[in-house]
This record gives structure tokens, C-alpha cells and sequence, in this order.
């Protein structure tokens, strides 16, 4: 059945505008980079958050940044464990730009501020991860990556008084030129941002930083703000998206019981990393024998394994056992070393792990696929750039290997600020828009939810997919209202519908797709990308059979 969803957001007429030469939406790892290297080489930067400046999936990172740092390691070593875990999905040459690239960006955040845990031989301290063969995992703060990483990115920014911020604003719309490429964008400020309302900046390019699309599914580690608005945004600018329809859900998240929605915590693959196992009720260890990295194989691996022993036993969770993390002591002391976000997390919902079973089941937590992008983040539509979870630069395949998230962010922001200088196009004046306009209201999100994650969630099949796309088609179809809300629900509904069409079509089981109808991997027939646009509202798929797409030329 087909999805139509509304081609323009309703807003009102923008009642102030501003101008800048470069707009940045998002303010994680990849948007915050991108306008860091972009200052200088351009007059006028602006950045745009839906939250505050702090805010974003970046502070919720907990592992760590992937790169080949480690004596003995080689970016050649990185390149093959991020091939296997994207399961023949990914682009070998933007493989090969993340992890030659990787190490000196890494060392360049190290630069700006960022504080990696170092050993006691002032080394930076390393660890390893699902996936990887080697302790290339640098991590901050024992699991709090994330935050420090952003912490230094914010400091650098408030080192920077040209870079103008504007927080609480939600990206609308692109304003399009008569040649259909970037003139402008449409913001809704929320409130407490410096204007009030929907207004206009005219820009001579947008980079999208803006994250994912985790709160599509009841259960997400994503924050609230990843309601897939950048992807939504450019899939109604006539931007290309590929590869949607490979989520990743991270297979140890807290299970917090059956009516739990919205973020979830996450206990990182680092908790495995250092030796803790998941077992069943029983107590029986069931990763050995289903992978050679036993509890620390691909994140795919691990999420069906889990998924199907809750099937085979009528279980809501299986358990992680790191109860023999710190045996002398019997103590918290490796924890409050290590793991002292996790710690306080589990604490606080009353565990402990130092004796305690941690309950986990799989919930989504990162979408490889979004705005299909070359080499240089370049995406199909003129003057509009992507870097990020957003973005599909090609590295992830069909299924992220861990810690790679933080690395591709740092890695093609910094490229996008190589070309985009130089491409800056004149001041475009923005067409007449006569798409279609509307929006979704806000009440269904719930419902969505329910069905994103019932049917196109860990397990997919022909009938799940044909029911969520009857349900998705009736949300679509409810009364017109306006307003944060309800913008942010048409965006999901609109990318739920996308990704819902790809799934069907793609008859096979790869990395974090998995069809139980057809549940071999199909190289004959399905070595390749789903590209899908809209068209007169309603998301069209194409098969791109190319299993190695050039992409630096589009």
C-alpha cells in the first residue's frame, strides 16, 4: 500500500529572516566539526539545534572513537573488520577514507581539548569492541566518550564569536531555487531560542548534521530530538536516501520492562570488551558457537542470537553476567573506574552488577543508512551536504561496526570543509514552492511507534511489512493541525514509510536487515543499494545493482 505523506511541512509565513553563508544543523560530533573547520573559509556560519548546544546523540556515546592507534594496528586490519560487519553492504572507498583518515582526526580532536583515558605508560588506553580484532576503542572518562567529546567541540565553539548559534530550532523545510538547489531554510525556534517562530535564513549552503531516527521505535538509546528531521527534510527536497532500511539495534540495552518507551540505557559492547557474557534464564552462556568472536561478534550477530533465544524460550530479555569483572574486591571499584555512567545508571534502577544479573534486550540505536552522500558529503541535491548518522556516506553498510559512528562524523565533516568553500555557489533566489503541504498530528506518534516496532523492528517479514504499511498509510491520513509535535511526527511517519518500503522490497536477510521469510543472504540478487525519493508524496524505491558505487561522482 502506498504511504502519501505531505511534500512541504504547514508553517506559517516566516515572520523574520536572517542570512548566513553556510548553515549547520545539528550540534554533535559532525555538525560541530563541520563548522569549526569551516570557520575561516567562509564569512558567515550559522548553527542551528533543535536542543541546546550540548544536547545531541554525541553525549550519549559511550564506548568510543574506532581508529587504528594502537601499536601493531593498521588501518588495513580497521578496514577489514568494518567490511565483514557491513555484511557486502558497504562502499570500499569510503572504508578506505574513514580508517586512513581516522587516526589524524582523532589526534586532531585530542588537539582541540577532547581528554582520552591514557595507560599508565601515558599511552592512550585502548579497548575492544564487537567486531574489531584488535584494543583500537579510544574512550574518555572510563564510558563517557561521548560527553567529553562534546564537551571540548562546545568549548572550542564558545571559543569561536563568528560562529553564530541559534538554539531550539527546528529545521522545516529547505527553500529550493527554480534550478532545485539549496537558497535557504525554514526554522521553527522554540521559545526560548534568540527570535520567536518560523523564520527564513537564506543561505548559499545547508550541511545536515542532525542525527537519527531512533524515536521511530518505542525503545531507542537515541535522545528525544532524534525524530529523523534531516532525512525528512531532504527526502522533501528531492534528496536521495539509501540504504534505510538497515537499523541497527544495539543487542544490550537495560530492559526496563514491557511498557517502557522512548530512551533507553544503554550498557555498552565495552562491558563485553573487558569480559562480561550474555547468558540465558538458565544461565547458559549461547553466543559460543554462533560466532568466532562469541559475545563479541557483530552487533547483528549478537541482536539475533538474543532475539532468537526470547523467542525460543517466551522470554522479554535475556541477562549479562559482569559479576566476575572484579573478583578480588567483590567491590565497585572496577565499575566506578571503568563504567561510572553505566554504574550510576544500573544503581539507580536498583542493580548491582557487582552481584546482579543485568536484564538487556535489543532496541534500535542507529541508523546506517539516511542522505545519500559521495566522498565528500556531497548529496544529490545542490548545496545541500550530509555528514553523520544522517547521512549514508557508505562506511556502515548493512550494519555499523562499533565505535565507527564517531569516527565517520569527525572524518567527512572534516572533508565536506575541504570542497564546500570552493563550491559555494552564488546567492540563489528561492521558486515558487507549489508542493504539496500538510502535516501529521501529533497524537499518533505512540501508535506509530507500536507499529515501526512490532513490524519493521529486529524482525521483519512480507506480512509485518504489508500491515505496518496499512497502519502507517492510516496515520498519514488524520487531520491537519501545527506545531512542534506534529511536525516532528509527520518527519517519522514520513521516514518510517520510506524505510518500511525498502524493507519490503529487499528479500533477504543482511547484516541488521532480517526478513524471517527469507532469511538467507542474497548476493545474486541483492548486492546492492535501495535508493528511495519522493514522488508526489509518496516514497519510491530503485535498485541500485552496483555493489561498488564510485562514490566520488554521484
Amino acid at each position: 500500500m502506498s504511504v502519501h505523506v505531505p511534500q512541504r511541512l504547514a508553517a506559517g509565513e516566516p515572520g523574520w529572516s536572517t542570512t548566513a553563508d553556510v548553515v549547520v544543523v545539528g550540534t554533535g560530533i559532525a555538525g560541530l566539526t563541520a563548522a569549526l573547520r569551516l570557520r575561516g573559509q567562509v564569512d558567515k556560519i550559522l548553527v542551528v539545534t533543535k536542543d541546546v548546544l550540548s544536547a545531541g546523540s554525541t553525549q550519549w556515546a559511550q564506548g568510543g572513537i574506532a581508529a587504528a592507534l594502537g601499536p601493531g594496528d593498521t588501518p588495513t586490519e580497521h578496514e577489514i573488520d568494518t567490511l565483514v560487519a557491513g555484511a557486502g553492504a558497504c562502499d570500499l572507498e569510503a572504508v578506505r577514507v574513514l580508517v586512513n583518515e581516522g587516526p589524524e582526526a582523532v589526534r586532531e580532536l585530542i588537539a582541540i581539548g577532547a581528554n582520552f583515558d591514557h595507560a599508565e605508560d601515558g599511552e592512550l588506553s585502548l579497548t575492544r569492541e564487537g567486531g574489531h580484532h584488535r584494543d583500537r576503542i579510544a574512550h574518555a572518562g572510563g564510558d563517557a566518550t561521548g560527553a567529553e567529546i562534546q564537551r571540548a567541540l562546545v568549548a572550542a565553539i564558545h571559543a569561536a564569536p563568528d560562529i553564530e548559534v541559534i538554539e531550539h530550532a527546528l529545521a522545516v523545510d529547505l527553500l529550493l531555487a527554480e534550478d532545485g538547489g539549496v537558497a535557504g531554510l525554514t526554522l521553527h525556534v522554540i521559545g526560548e531560542g534568540q527570535r520567536d517562530g518560523v523564520g527564513a535564513v537564506y543561505c548559499r549552503a545547508v550541511v545536515l548534521a542532525s542525527g537519527g531516527l531512533g524515536q521511530v521505535f518505542a525503545q531507542t538509546t537515541n535522545p528525544a530530538v532524534s525524530t529523523g528531521d534531516g532525512m525528512a527534510v531532504a527526502l522533501r527536497a528531492g534528496a536521495v536516501l539509501r540504504d534505510l532500511e538497515f537499523v541497527q539495534f544495539h543487542p544490550t540495552v537495560m530492559y526496563l520492562g514491557p511498557d517502557s518507551t522512548g530512551q533507553q540505557p544503554l550498557i555498552s559492547e565495552a562491558v563485553r570488551g573487558e569480559g562480561a557474557f550474555l547468558v540465558d534464564f538458565e544461565g547458559n552462556r549461547f553466543m559460543q558457537g554462533v560466532h568466532e568472536l562469541a559475545d563479541l561478534a557483530p552487533r547483528d550477530v549478537v541482536a539475533k542470537a538474543i532475539t532468537r533465544r526470547m523467542l525460543e524460550e517466551g522470554k522479554p530479555h535475556m541477562w549479562l553476567d559482569a559479576r566476575h569483572l572484579s573478583p578480588e574486591t567483590g567491590t565497585e571499584e572496577f565499575w566506578e573506574r571503568r563504567f561510572p555512567t553505566i554504574l550510576a545508571t544500573l544503581r539507580s534502577h536498583g542493580i548491582d552488577p557487582v552481584r546482579d544479573l543485568i536484564p538487556v534486550a535489543p532496541a534500535c540505536h542507529y541508523a546506517s543508512g539516511g542522505v545519500a552522500t559521495d566522498l565528500w558529503g556531497r548529496s544529490t541535491v545542490p548545496g545541500l551536504y550530509a555528514t553523520g548518522e544522517v547521512a549514508c556516506s557508505g562506511v556502515h553498510g548493512a550494519n555499523r561496526l562499533a565505535s565507527n559512528s564517531l569516527l565517520e562524523g569527525l572524518v567527512f565533516s572534516r572533508r565536506i570543509a575541504q570542497v564546500l568553500p570552493g563550491e559555494l555557489g552564488p546567492w540563489r533566489e528561492p521558486a515558487a514552492d507549489e508542493r504539496q503541504v500538510g502535516v501529521i498530528v501529533g497524537e499518533v506518534r505512540p501508535a506509530l511507534q507500536a507499529t515501526m516496532t512490532e513490524r519493521v523492528g529486529v524482525l521483519r517479514s512480507a506480512d509485518g511489512l504489508a500491515i505496518a504499511a496499512k497502519e502507517l498509510a492510516g496515520y498519514a491520513a488524520r487531520g491537519r493541525e501545527d506545531g512542534t509535535p506534529d511536525w516532528e511526527t509527520t518527519n517519522l511517519v514520513t521516514i518510517s514509510a520510506a524505510l518500511t518500503e525498502v524493507a519490503t522490497l529487499r528479500q533477504e536477510t543482511r547484516g541488521s536487515h532480517w526478513r524471517e521469510d527469507f532469511g538467507q543472504r542474497d548476493d545474486a540478487d541483492f548486492a546492492g543499494h535501495f535508493d528511495v525519493v519522493l514522488v508526489e508524496g509518496s516514497p519510491v524505491a530503485t535498485f541500485d545493482l552496483s555493489e561498488a558505487t564510485d562514490k566520488g561522482q554521484l
